[in-house]
């Protein structure tokens, strides 16, 4: 009656900082609700993966600015870190996030191109009449991301100079 739900959203990011020092952070998804607490309410390990991290699973809890909550989970099926890795999503959201990660400079951009769906009823029924709103919905998250990740590099700079 509904179809399923499909996005494709992506998000563009800079910050003065390495690389490796981005990945290490976005590499940590057990640590977003701390410095990106308005969405990843509980991330947590549901399985460690091989030693280069693929197969690791996280179960997480997220939210955005309309007023629902998401469970689903995020597996590493891709790593080429400090430049790039794909998860791919299984539960309430079902899809590819790909991030990359490129140097320019002090510069590091990052890219996040997230193709996602749903076949939960609430994202069918809305998905038609709503689009606009759940993609800015998604836009809200990745903004408080980008804010967040931030802090995150500012505070990691702030611990390691000498006090």
């Amino acid at each position: 009656m509904f179809p399923p739900v499909s996005f494709r959203i992506q998000t563009q990011w800079s910050f003065t900082a390495r690389i490796a020092e981005v990945a290490d952070i976005l590499g940590a998804p057990e640590d977003f609700p701390r410095w990106w607490p308005k969405v990843y309410l509980a991330v947590k390990t549901i399985e460690r993966g091989d030693a280069r991290g693929i197969g690791q699973t996280v179960d997480v809890h997220s939210r955005g600015w309309l007023p629902y909550h998401l469970h689903w989970q995020g597996k590493l099926v891709e790593n080429h870190m400090p430049d790039a890795w794909v998860i791919e999503a299984t539960g309430d959201l079902v899809g590819r996030g790909v991030w990359r990660l490129e140097q320019h400079g002090p510069i590091a951009l990052v890219s996040y191109d997230w193709q996602v769906g749903s076949d939960r009823l609430l994202f069918r029924l809305l998905a038609p009449l709503l689009r606009r709103v759940m993609v800015s919905n998604h836009n809200w998250a990745m903004r408080k991301g980008q804010i967040g990740l931030r802090a995150e590099l500012a505070r990691r700079s702030s611990a390691a100079s000498p006090g």
